[in-house]
C-alpha cells in the first residue's frame, strides 16, 4: 500500500507537476493522521445542524457531544475515525453525507502578540502558526524560535519561512515559542555597571577609613 502511495505522488510530479505532488502528500498525510486528546473536530453533516459542529476531543478520546460521546477517535489514523463517524451516523439516517476537518492542539507562546493555545488545520506550517499568533512582538526573536515537538527541541529560522522545518506542517501537541531578543544594555553593560559601581563604592570608604 505505502508503495503504491510513493508510486502515485511520483506519477503526479512526473505527469502534472509539484504542485499537484504536494497537494497529494498533504492528502495522504492529512488520511493518516492520528489524532490526541485535546485535538477537535469540525464535523459538517449535510441538513443536520444538530450534528454538525467543532467538537473538542476528551482525553478518553470521545468526542464530547452529547451524541458522539459514544465515539472514540484517538489512537486511530483519521480514516478509521471517520468510519466510526459514519458507522455512528448509520444509526440515525441512511447513507449519511459528512465531512471532517481534524484541528491540532498546538501551544504558541513566547514573544508573540497573541499567545494561546490553538487548533489549527493539519496542513498549517510552523511558520504561518505563528503568524495566526499575530507574529512575534518588536522583543522577538524571528530567527530563534524553539519547536517543542515529540519530546525534542528543534531551533527555527522563520526570517527563512520557506525553508527546514519553519515550512513543515505542525503536529499534534507542538509546543512553539519565539524566544526574546537580548538587551545589550541590560543584560551586558547594566550588570558590569552595576559592579564597577559597586566596587567604586567600596573603595572609596576603604579610602575615607584609612584617612
Amino acid at each position: 500500500m505505502k508503495r503504491t502511495l510513493a508510486l502515485a505522488t511520483l506519477l503526479a510530479a512526473m505527469v502534472l507537476g509539484p504542485g499537484v505532488a504536494a497537494q497529494t502528500r498533504i492528502v495522504t498525510a492529512r488520511d493518516s493522521l492520528v489524532l490526541r486528546p485535546g485535538d477537535a473536530l469540525r464535523i459538517t453533516v449535510w441538513r443536520n445542524p444538530e450534528l454538525s459542529g467543532e467538537f473538542a476531543i476528551a482525553g478518553d478520546g470521545s468526542i464530547t457531544h452529547p451524541l458522539y460521546r459514544s465515539v472514540r477517535v484517538t489512537g486511530i489514523p483519521l480514516t478509521a475515525a471517520e468510519g466510526r463517524i459514519r458507522t455512528f451516523l448509520l444509526q440515525l439516517e441512511n447513507n449519511p453525507e459528512f465531512v471532517v476537518e481534524p484541528l491540532l492542539h498546538v501551544a504558541i507562546g513566547g514573544e508573540v502578540v497573541r499567545p494561546n493555545l490553538y487548533t489549527l488545520r493539519p496542513e498549517t506550517s510552523v511558520a504561518d502558526a505563528v503568524a495566526l499568533a499575530g507574529g512575534p512582538t518588536d522583543r522577538g526573536r524571528r530567527d530563534h524560535v524553539r519547536l517543542l515537538r515529540d519530546g525534542g527541541e528543534t531551533v527555527l529560522d522563520l526570517t527563512k519561512p520557506q525553508a527546514g522545518m519553519a515550512a513543515m506542517p505542525i503536529r499534534s501537541s507542538d509546543q512553539i515559542l519565539v524566544d526574546r531578543k537580548r538587551a545589550l544594555f541590560r543584560e551586558t553593560l547594566g550588570p558590569i555597571i552595576t559592579v564597577a559601581g559597586a566596587t567604586a563604592a567600596i573603595l572609596n570608604v576603604i579610602l575615607r577609613a584609612g584617612r
